[in-house]
C-alpha cells in the first residue's frame, strides 16, 4: 500500500529533471500520473514507460505552458482521461533574464518567462480548484532565488518565482476551508539537464550552498511527495526549502 493509492496527479514539465523525478516518486507511492511537456516528446514517452512499469496509469500531454489557455485546457484533458484529479504539481518553468536597465535584455523572453512561471500556473490552479476534491493538494516548484537572489542578472526570474510564492500563500488562505493545501518547494542548485553539476558555472554556484554540492532531482521529489501526502494535511501556505543551505 502506498501513501497515494487511488490518487491522480499531474506534473507539468514532467519529461525530465525535477518534474520526471517527482512523477516517478508519486508513482512509487501508488498515484496514477499525468505529465505535460512542451517539445520533448521522446523524453516524455520514456517517462510514461517508466511510470507504467511501476504498475500505475500514466500519460503525457503536450502543452505550451507559455499559453494560459493551453495550461488551463491541460487540466481538463487530464481529468477527462483519468476521471479525476487529486494532486497538481506545477513544475514547468523557464529561466533567464539580464541586468535591469541593460539594453541587451530580451523583453520577449522575459514576457515568456513570466507567462510560464506565473501566469499559466495561476490559470492551471484556477481551473483545477473546482475539479479537486476536498483535501486536494497543490504543490508548486519555485527557486532558491526567491529567498536570496545571490547573483546579478536574476531580477526577472526572481520576480516570477516571488510572485508564485505570494500567490500560493494567498491561495492557501482561500482554499483552506476545503482542506486543499497549497505549498511551495524551493530548490537550490539541482543537477539537471538544464543546470548540470559539471557545468562551468558550478564553480560559481557551489560556494554559495552550505553543503557544497548540487542537489539531486530525487531530493526535491521527496519534498513534493511529502506535501502531496496525507501526512502533510496541516501544512499549507508553506515554503519548503530544499537548497543545501543556499538560503542559510
Amino acid at each position: 500500500m502506498g501513501k497515494l493509492d487511488n490518487k491522480v496527479a499531474i506534473v507539468t514539465g514532467g519529461s525530465r529533471g525535477i518534474g520526471a523525478a517527482s512523477a516517478l516518486a508519486l508513482a512509487d507511492e501508488g498515484a496514477d500520473v499525468a505529465i505535460s511537456y512542451s517539445s520533448s516528446a521522446d523524453q516524455a514517452k520514456a517517462v510514461v514507460a517508466d511510470l507504467e512499469a511501476k504498475g500505475v496509469r500514466a500519460a503525457a500531454f503536450q502543452a505550451d505552458q507559455a499559453d494560459a489557455t493551453q495550461a488551463a485546457d491541460l487540466i481538463r484533458r487530464v481529468v477527462e482521461q483519468f476521471g479525476k484529479l487529486d494532486i497538481l504539481v506545477n513544475n514547468a518553468a523557464v529561466s533567464g533574464g539580464g541586468l535591469v536597465g541593460s539594453e541587451l535584455v530580451d523583453h520577449a523572453a522575459i514576457e515568456r518567462q513570466l507567462a510560464v512561471n506565473y501566469t499559466s500556473v495561476v490559470a492551471g490552479i484556477q481551473t483545477a480548484v473546482p475539479l479537486l476534491p476536498d483535501g486536494g493538494r497543490i504543490v508548486s516548484i519555485s527557486s532558491g532565488v526567491a529567498a536570496r537572489a545571490g547573483f546579478q542578472g536574476m531580477a526577472y526570474y526572481t520576480g516570477t518565482k516571488s510572485a508564485l510564492e505570494g500567490f500560493s500563500r494567498g491561495a492557501a488562505r482561500d482554499l483552506a476551508h476545503r482542506g486543499i493545501t497549497v505549498n511551495v518547494v524551493q530548490p537550490g542548485f539541482i543537477d539537471t539537464e538544464g543546470n548540470p553539476a559539471d557545468s562551468p558555472a558550478a564553480s560559481m554556484f557551489l560556494p554559495t550552498a552550505a553543503m557544497g554540492r548540487y542537489g539531486r532531482p530525487e531530493e526535491i521529489a521527496a519534498g513534493v511527495v511529502f506535501l502531496a501526502s496525507p501526512q502533510a494535511s496541516y501544512v499549507t501556505g508553506a515554503v519548503l526549502r530544499i537548497d543545501g543551505g543556499y538560503s542559510a
